[in-house]
């Protein structure tokens, strides 16, 4: 499938908006694809109309070459964005895909046209780091972490042949996003809004709070009871919040 410009379709609209005043971009979690965000574009539309970005190498892209860097990422996605720059887009990642928005936020507003707001769920300010390497380590220890956070999907990693099927796409997911360098001082200027478990392994509420050091513009957080996939349980909470915020954004564009 490819896109207006003939290059690789990376957005999966599941339930098109056309009259919709924003766009919102989702950015799935490592080894997460575009459908994780269904619920999301059925719960929004036709408001918002959601944008679900699809990685390469998985579900309809799984022949397409793996990309193991953030920027790389970031880069591609940007460019594929051109083609929907007709109306205001916010930015909305869970986890890896959280960093990944990041990056394309900053990369927006260079280009002159920003996202209106980015909403950080799941996932640790960008220059928080803990160092680890799970990308590294052996299949079954690697499996274990998975398992770890009850993602939705992941007991089919029981299956030997399955197993074999999903682990090089999450082991390269979770090598970008462990391999991710933040440029010092790097910020964004629109506002950021970050969700997150109080209960979630992977980030602290400290951590996640320290988003706020990332924009220049208004900040907003909330915590959630769950883990790392605690968005499961709370999704009307959180798009609650994602439409009212992105309702006031517009209010004040006028």
């Amino acid at each position: 499938m490819n896109g207006p410009s003939g290059d690789p379709e990376w957005f999966r609209v599941f339930s098109p908006a056309p009259d919709a005043s924003v766009r919102l971009i989702c950015l799935p979690h490592a080894g997460g694809s575009a459908s994780f965000y269904f619920p999301v574009a059925k719960a929004l539309s036709p408001a918002v109309e959601v944008l679900a970005v699809q990685y390469p190498g998985r579900q309809d892209r799984r022949l397409e070459p793996l990309v193991e860097d953030i920027h790389t990422l970031a880069d591609r996605i940007t460019g594929a964005l051109s083609a929907y720059r007709d109306k205001p887009l916010a930015l909305f990642g869970h986890s890896m895909g959280a960093i990944i928005g990041f990056e394309i936020a900053q990369r927006l507003e260079e280009q002159g046209d920003g996202p209106v707001e980015l909403f950080a769920s799941g996932r640790r300010a960008p220059s928080t780091s803990r160092g680890e390497r799970w990308h590294a380590v052996g299949d079954a220890e690697l499996v274990a972490e998975i398992k770890s956070h009850r993602a939705a999907g992941s007991e089919l990693l029981d299956d030997p042949e399955m197993r074999a099927l999903l682990l090089p796409t999450i082991r390269a997911d979770y090598k970008a996003v462990e391999t991710y360098v933040h440029r010092p001082g790097a910020t964004v200027h629109c506002p950021v809004t970050a969700f997150t478990g109080d209960r979630d392994p992977k980030v602290t509420v400290e951590e996640a709070l320290a988003w706020r050091r990332h924009t220049t513009g208004a900040f907003h957080s909330e915590v959630f009871t769950g883990g790392h996939f605690y968005l499961s349980d709370h999704q009307d909470a959180v798009l609650r919040t994602v439409s009212a915020r992105l309702a006031a954004g517009a209010a004040t564009a006028v």
